[in-house]
């Protein structure tokens, strides 16, 4: 069964989303949230591992209401905006949730 990672510390302050991508599994998720919406932008410490995390599969997601609090505008193309809605989805569809605090 697959884990929902969800990471809400940015990665230009903070190594939880870095430390988050090492250990993603096939058919995890990650769901970024709060400033580790700042995780999705193309200027990302971390974009060379999403986007080899994206093409090998693994859905990565952010919360629309945090992209739009922070005014980010360029997103890594294949990440996904969700609501809270879609947040409650993503987390009764995976085994387990690890919150990356």
């Amino acid at each position: 069964m697959s884990t929902l990672h969800t990471v809400n510390k940015s990665p230009f302050q903070d190594n939880s989303l870095a430390s988050c991508l090492q250990l993603c599994s096939v058919g995890d998720s990650v769901l970024l949230i709060e400033d580790g919406a700042y995780g999705a932008s193309q200027s990302s410490p971390c974009a060379k591992e999403l986007i080899s995390l994206l093409n090998e599969g693994t859905r990565i997601y952010v919360l629309e209401n945090d992209v739009r609090a922070r005014g980010l505008q360029l997103l890594l193309d294949g990440i996904e905006l969700t609501d809270y809605q879609g947040f409650v989805q993503l987390s009764s569809t995976h085994r387990c949730i690890q919150s990356w605090y």
